[in-house]
């Protein structure tokens, strides 16, 4: 089974017309875990009420607010699903995606991955990216894929990987970048990604991180501090290199004046 895992915090506004696109799913073989981070909206309320609804399993966690990632590993410690499918508070999936999953699964399960990887894309239906030719499935690291696709990407996991990886957890701050994590488990074993199919259909809001990175980085230093040590060894460019390093040193310097 597939556990769609959903973190959130204050986000009953947008959760509506993620349930909307799981209802519409053509498969009903998965679950909905929904992580609530603390939120005062009524979230946990609004989710309660979808299970009345759903042909799928529904469940509510509620914990005391701590950041996505503390969120994220609450939820792979409960899910029910062999797989772990994280898709965000303010997005949505295509009507096909989880069967596209489940496909993946049967197909390549057996080689044993440790992940598999689609495409996402923009409510207009546009790519988020680069346009791929060619090849159905590439094989390839959370390091590199940014490189090769040039868009956010659309993870699904083995729960037993990411219960082996958990994030860490950083006093007095709420933000670890999830690849830092991605690239842990890569170690593990391969990831197959999907060039050409996009599940996920992404919505970047003004409060979201997309769009608020140099403020996170700020309130975050030693989150992004570790992210970004480890990146300077994986990447394979001089240039790529130097600018971890950078950002790196950045992380030392708000760190130290977050201390003062």
């Amino acid at each position: 089974m597939i556990t769609v895992l959903t973190p959130t915090f204050n986000r009953a506004h947008t959760l509506p017309k993620l349930f909307d696109s799981l209802m519409k799913q053509s498969i009903s073989g998965f679950e909905w875990l929904v992580i609530d981070d603390g939120s005062s909206d009524g979230t946990t309320e609004l989710i309660n009420g979808f299970r009345e609804a759903a042909p799928f399993p529904v469940r509510c966690l509620v914990k005391k607010n701590g950041g996505k990632h503390t969120a994220l590993n609450e939820g792979v410690k409960a899910a029910a699903g062999d797989w772990v499918f994280i898709v965000d508070s303010d997005d949505m999936l295509v009507e096909e995606a989880l069967q596209k999953v489940v496909a993946a699964v049967k197909e390549y399960g057996s080689d044993s991955p440790v992940g598999l990887c689609f495409r996402t894309m923009f409510p207009s239906g546009q790519m988020n990216g680069v346009v791929w030719a060619g090849n159905t499935s590439v094989r390839s690291t959370p390091a590199e894929a940014p490189h090769l696709f040039r868009g956010d990407l659309a993870y699904i996991f083995r729960r037993s990987a990411m219960v082996a990886h958990p994030f860490p957890i950083i006093p007095g701050e709420n933000f670890v970048p999830e690849l830092f994590i991605w690239n842990k488990i890569s170690d593990e074993g391969e990831i197959i990604y999907f060039p050409n199919t996009a599940i996920y259909i992404c919505e970047y809001l003004e409060d979201g991180y997309s769009r608020n990175f140099k403020r996170n980085l700020r309130k975050n230093p030693r989150g992004f501090g570790i992210h970004y040590l480890s990146q300077i060894g994986r990447e394979k460019q001089f240039v790529m290199k130097a600018k971890c390093l950078i950002r790196y040193l950045q992380c030392r310097w708000f760190a130290w004046r977050n201390s003062q």
